[in-house]
């Protein structure tokens, strides 16, 4: 299944509104804890839409994509205009694979390399500015505390 990373183009305009409410997401990393405000992409529209035509993406903040069971999952930058790094997030709440720094309107799927319970969407180059990597511990009610 893909998933599309952006937002919605319809005949009547484009629409770049937040795409739901607003969480907290939190990624435990050798060098501390980096922190995110995120607008959470649960619905099939929310998804599709992303962050599609927006002009920025503030350092800390996001979009968290959840999935009701675990899937793969390969995003695209069609109609993306901002850099992204794209953090896959196993069923065990750690990171299984990041794309670093997306570029906007690559139309190429970008895949998890496994199954995934959610995908987190943050600035292009924060993730390696944080020191993200592969088996951090992603914090979020979605995903298993221990």
């Amino acid at each position: 299944m893909a998933v599309l990373a952006g937002s919605l183009f319809t005949g009547g305009g484009v629409i770049a509104k937040p795409a739901g409410r607003l969480e907290i997401v939190e990624i435990i990393t050798a060098k501390g804890r980096a922190r995110f405000q995120v607008e959470i992409a649960a619905t099939r529209a929310e998804q599709q839409r992303g962050l599609m035509f927006r002009k920025s993406l503030a350092p800390d903040q996001g979009m968290l994509f959840t999935y009701a069971k675990p899937q793969p999952a390969a995003f695209w930058m069609k109609n993306t205009l901002i850099p992204l790094d794209i953090i896959y997030i196993a069923p065990n709440g750690r990171v299984l694979s990041i794309v670093r720094n997306a570029q906007p309107h690559n139309e190429m799927p970008m895949p998890s390399g496994g199954p995934v319970l959610g995908v987190l969407e943050i600035a292009g180059g924060r993730a390696a500015q944080l020191g993200i990597l592969p088996g951090d511990k992603v914090l979020h009610r979605i995903f298993p505390k221990g």
